[in-house]
């Protein structure tokens, strides 16, 4: 066994030798570290990619935050080695080592790995094998750490089932010290009555303790609980009051993805996108006082010196206090140098006077995402922009100085055709034009465009992903006329999205497909030059599943989902309700005007009570109609308040 010290030696002899060795070397600036022998329960908390990524993802530090809080439980970090040093660690035996003091994953109580997409899961597996773990569940008994997982890729465990001991469902912050608590009571427990104590959690999934069964055509025919502590379905746990925001953020040791400090102002969306998974299950919306985020933004220009701070929602322009909050900013903070993003604007809720307080000097870039271009594919998808509402846009981003819009586009959504695909070229050249109009030669217009993946716990998780000659065919046709002066376009490559498509709405069996992968060498798979495509083709064929099956299959109607016994607190029935209407090109207007009775609030209530905490009901919200509207915008990343 490796000692603590025999790690940190090694990896002084090697770090010279790999890129960014700063990313294994810990002692980042507010990083926590507890006495090891003092403390009760341990925590290792993963992010399954690597240090650049991990260090930027808001959910692993608020769990970090969460359980170092407790006098009784330390967390400490863990990324995914980048090849070069994971080679070294294989040939040398070094184990997988936390950042902070340098001890075995394998010596650790328990281990949290954060898994927001699906691009991820080889990742787990070569984590979990590198710590010196058996990578499934079945192979480890109570001397391993007890294995959960949670994050957005979650909401549909089954493809990743057999490795991991136990999922979280829904919203970590509190559910996590729970779990631990937990596991620190059944110290000297058998792994089985860990896990049937675990069960008993509202918003833990226990996969071993479902049996699944399938028909001849292969769709699955049950899903059944055969353990007395399993429930028939898993209800998310739902965090009904946004706790007070984590301002001590640890600044990274080398550049990041993003190097700024996130303040969550608001969780959930009330706009019902028929494609939006996150829309879906993150419901319901749950906004932040400004006293709050005013706060928040004092301490972390205290705490961390970071000069640029990012407002996360889904939908920040729906944010109910965004005049007031940007106001705020503006009294307290003009000239001072802090920069302030606003990302994931709308068109159709950004006001003219809401740009006029965005970005003071640095006015680079702004973001919107229609999506679609045509009104038959944005009444399909329920996100319904006209053009004009978009050419505004572009006249009032562009008139207030910012060179660049960058739009979002889908291809491949429910019935698409290439007319729908050259509305898409139209409007971005229209938008072009008013930009010269304006601005001249300095104008442009940046296209990104991904490939329309089905997701479990939308309305759109019947229909089938768009085939790959359609979308070569949409991927040329693009590539043909979005080109020259002033025009940029980015797109998915088609491999990449097949992958994602066959893991999104995997069932158990995929799992093995998974595992095979990864001991073909499948790992990065998020990473295009680093996916192994041909490797998947291979797993598939030697497991005997076909990955059409996954793909570009239509769902039945009354299909039993492989994550139908997981309850995002949204009725299937109202999912159903919402495909047939996108079917007929019927819309539904935001859920704050207008209940549909979608089962978020009932559901809510019920989660309140099965945590045994207060009573809680949604807070009043503004109509639409009584917020400050017009006809504007849809997303912005690189816009900056205050330079």
């Amino acid at each position: 066994m490796m000692t603590p010290q025999e790690i940190q030696n090694m990896l002084d002899r090697v770090l010279l030798k790999v890129d960014k060795p700063g990313r294994y070397v810990g002692g980042e600036y507010n990083s926590v570290i507890k006495n090891w022998d003092e403390i009760d329960f341990r925590v290792a908390l993963a992010f399954p990619d690597i240090y650049d990524l991990g260090m930027s993802n808001l959910g692993i530090m608020l769990l970090y935050n969460q359980i170092n809080q407790q006098s009784d439980l330390l967390a400490e970090r863990v990324f995914c080695p980048w090849v070069d040093l994971e080679a070294i660690m294989r040939e040398k035996n070094i184990p997988l080592f936390s950042l902070e003091t340098y001890h075995r994953i394998r010596d650790f109580d328990l281990l949290g790995i954060t898994i927001p997409y699906e691009q991820l899961y080889t990742n787990v597996l070569n984590l979990i094998d590198l710590a010196g773990m058996p990578i499934r569940s079945q192979d480890r008994d109570e001397s391993y750490p007890v294995i959960i997982a949670g994050g957005h890729a979650c909401y549909n465990p089954e493809p990743m089932h057999a490795f991991i001991d136990a999922f979280v469902i829904g919203e970590g912050e509190e559910i996590i010290v729970e779990v631990a608590h937990t596991l620190k009571s059944m110290r000297g427990a058998s792994r089985l009555e860990q896990l049937e104590a675990l069960a008993q959690i509202q918003g833990i999934y226990v996969p071993r303790f479902y049996d699944v069964t399938y028909h001849a055509d292969g769709t699955v025919k049950a899903i059944i609980p055969n353990h007395p502590a399993a429930p028939k379905t898993v209800l998310k746990r739902i965090v009904p009051v946004l706790l007070k925001p984590f301002t001590r953020f640890l600044v990274p040791n080398i550049d990041t993805v993003h190097n700024r400090a996130p303040i969550e102002i608001m969780r959930g969306c009330t706009r019902g996108c028929r494609f939006c998974h996150a829309g879906m299950v993150t419901r319901p919306v749950r906004e932040r006082p400004v006293p709050e985020v005013m706060q928040a933004i004092e301490e972390i220009i205290n705490n961390t010196g970071f000069e640029e701070i990012s407002l996360l929602s889904l939908s920040s322009s729906d944010y109910v206090y965004v005049h007031e909050l940007t106001d705020a900013v503006h009294e307290k903070y003009n000239g001072s140098g802090l920069s302030l993003s606003l990302p994931s604007l709308r068109i159709e809720s950004t006001s003219a006077e809401l740009l006029d307080k965005i970005g003071d000097t640095r006015r680079s870039g702004f973001t919107f995402a229609p999506e679609a271009a045509t009104e038959r594919m944005r009444n399909r998808i329920n996100k319904y922009v006209p053009d004009e509402q978009v050419l505004q846009a572009a006249r009032d981003v562009y008139s207030r100085g910012w060179r660049t819009i960058k739009f979002y586009f889908m291809i491949g959504h429910p019935d698409e055709t290439l007319e729908d695909v050259q509305a898409i070229i139209d409007l971005c050249k229209a938008v072009l034009k008013e930009g010269r109009r304006i601005l001249g030669n300095k104008a442009n217009v940046n296209v990104g465009v991904s490939t329309f993946i089905p997701k479990p716990h939308t309305p759109f998780q019947w229909v089938p992903q768009d085939d790959l000659e359609s979308i070569r065919a949409k991927h040329r046709l693009l590539k043909e006329q979005i080109s020259g002066q002033g025009l940029h376009l980015r797109w998915n490559d088609t491999d990449s999205s097949e992958f994602e498509g066959w893991l999104s709405r995997g069932d158990r069996r995929m799992a093995a497909v998974i595992q095979r992968a990864w001991e073909l060498g499948a790992k990065f798979d998020a990473w295009m030059d680093h996916h192994k495509h041909d490797a998947w083709l291979q797993a598939f064929e030697e497991i005997g599943l076909t990955p059409e099956f996954y793909t570009h299959r239509e769902r039945d109607i009354d299909e039993v989902f492989p994550w139908d016994h997981i309850d995002v607190a949204v009725h299937k029935k109202f999912l159903r309700e919402d495909y047939l209407m996108s079917i007929k090109g019927e819309t539904r207007v935001d859920c704050r005007d207008r209940c549909f009775a979608c089962g978020i609030l009932p559901k809510f209530k019920e989660a309140r009570a099965m945590t045994e905490k207060m009573a809680w009901e949604c807070p009043p919200v503004k109509p639409i109609s009584a917020r400050k509207r017009s006809n504007n915008n849809d997303s912005a990343s690189n816009v900056t308040l205050l330079n």
